[in-house]
C-alpha cells in the first residue's frame, strides 16, 4: 500500500514549506528547479512510493505555496541546504536520499557536501557539478564576452519579472517546450540572449503542447505563477556570486556519498561548452559516482519528459544503496 498523495505545510528553517508526500519507508527528498514546482515530480512520487519509499517533494523556498522571503540573500545555497536539513528533522527522520533537478541539483549536491551524515546519497538531474572557480561566476562570464548570458539578464530585480509575468501562459509554454527534446533541432532553449533582447525572444511558442505536458498540467503551473510571480525563483540566480563567496571553505571538496547523474542528450545545459566540460569532469568531483545516465533525445525537463526511464534509473540506484 503506497497511500494517497497528501499535502501539508511545515515550518523549516524559519519559513513555511509546502510539502507533497507519499509512501512509507526510507526517506527520499525531491528538490525541483526553475521555473517549476513540486508538481514537476508528479510521476516520481507514486512510483517511488510504490517501490517502498517515503517520498517528499517540497515547494522550494520562493516557489508556489511555500514562503518567498523578500530579502534576495535569503536564497543562498547554505540557506537552501538549511531548509532541507530542517525538513528531514521535521519529517521525523535522521537521514534521506536527496534528488535534485535544475536548481535543485546544486542544492542536493551541496546538501551532500555539507551534511553527508544526513544525506546518505544524492541524485542530480540535468545540471552537472560545477566546481568553485578561481573568480566569481558572473565575472567569468563577462571576461569570456558572454554579456548576454541569461544569468546576467536575471540579475537586475524587476527586469526578468516584467518579461516573464507579462503573459504567464505563453512564458511557461515557451520555456517548457523550447527546453524539451520535442523542440526542433536548432530551436532549443538558448542560454545566450540576443543583444538588447529578453529571455523569451529565442523561444518557440508551439502550436500544441508536447505529449508529456497536458493542458491540465500547464494550468497547475500557470495558476501558481500567476499568483506568486517569478521573483522567488529568480532570486536563486541573484545569489550566484554570493554562493561563490560563501562556499570558499569548501573549495575542491568532493561529493562523498554515493551519487548518480541523469540528463537528456538534447539538454542545452550539457550540450553547451560549459556543460560539456562539467559533464566530462564530474568523476573528478565525486568520490562514488555510480553512473551517468544520458537519455537519447530528451531535453531539460527530463523527469516530466521521460518519467518511466527516470523512475527506472532512480529505483536501480536506490536499490543499490547499502
Amino acid at each position: 500500500m503506497t497511500g494517497a498523495l497528501t499535502h501539508r505545510d511545515i515550518v523549516c528553517n524559519g519559513i513555511r514549506l509546502h510539502i507533497a508526500e507519499q509512501g512509507e519507508g526510507p526517506l527520499v527528498l525531491l528538490c525541483h528547479g526553475w521555473p517549476e514546482l513540486w508538481y514537476s515530480w508528479r510521476h516520481q512520487l507514486p512510483a517511488l512510493a510504490a517501490a517502498g519509499y517515503r517520498v517528499a517533494a517540497p515547494g522550494m523556498r520562493g516557489f508556489g505555496r511555500s514562503d518567498a522571503p523578500e530579502d534576495v540573500q535569503a536564497y543562498s545555497l547554505p540557506i537552501l541546504v538549511g531548509d532541507m536539513v530542517a525538513l528531514v528533522t521535521a519529517l521525523g527522520e535522521t537521514q534521506a536520499v536527496i534528488v535534485g533537478h535544475d536548481w535543485g541539483a546544486p542544492v542536493a549536491r551541496t546538501c551532500a557536501i555539507f551534511r553527508p551524515d544526513i544525506f546518505r546519497a544524492v541524485v542530480a538531474l540535468s545540471v552537472p557539478h560545477r566546481p568553485r572557480g578561481p573568480v566569481p561566476p558572473l565575472a567569468m562570464l563577462r571576461r569570456a564576452g558572454l554579456h548576454t548570458f541569461y544569468w546576467l539578464y536575471f540579475q537586475t530585480p524587476g527586469v526578468a519579472e516584467a518579461e516573464l509575468e507579462r503573459d504567464v501562459v505563453a512564458t511557461l509554454r515557451r520555456i517548457l517546450y523550447s527546453g524539451s527534446g520535442d523542440a526542433p533541432q536548432g530551436g532549443d532553449l538558448s542560454l545566450v540572449l540576443p543583444q538588447g533582447g529578453g529571455f523569451l525572444d529565442r523561444t518557440i511558442d508551439p502550436p500544441s503542447l508536447p505529449a508529456w505536458l497536458t493542458e491540465p498540467d500547464l494550468a497547475v503551473m500557470v495558476g501558481e505563477y500567476r499568483r506568486t510571480g517569478f521573483r522567488g525563483g529568480l532570486s536563486y540566480y541573484r545569489n550566484i556570486d554570493r554562493n561563490w563567496e560563501l562556499l570558499a571553505a569548501w573549495q575542491g571538496a568532493k561529493v562523498l556519498p554515493p551519487s548518480l547523474f541523469i540528463a537528456g542528450t538534447r539538454d542545452v545545459v550539457i550540450t553547451g561548452a560549459m556543460g560539456r566540460k562539467a559533464l566530462a569532469e564530474m568523476p573528478d568531483h565525486h568520490a562514488d559516482l555510480r553512473g551517468t545516465v544520458l537519455l537519447e533525445g530528451a531535453g531539460h525537463w527530463i523527469q516530466q519528459e521521460r518519467p518511466a526511464e527516470v523512475n527506472a534509473a532512480l529505483l536501480d540506484f536506490l536499490r543499490g544503496l547499502a
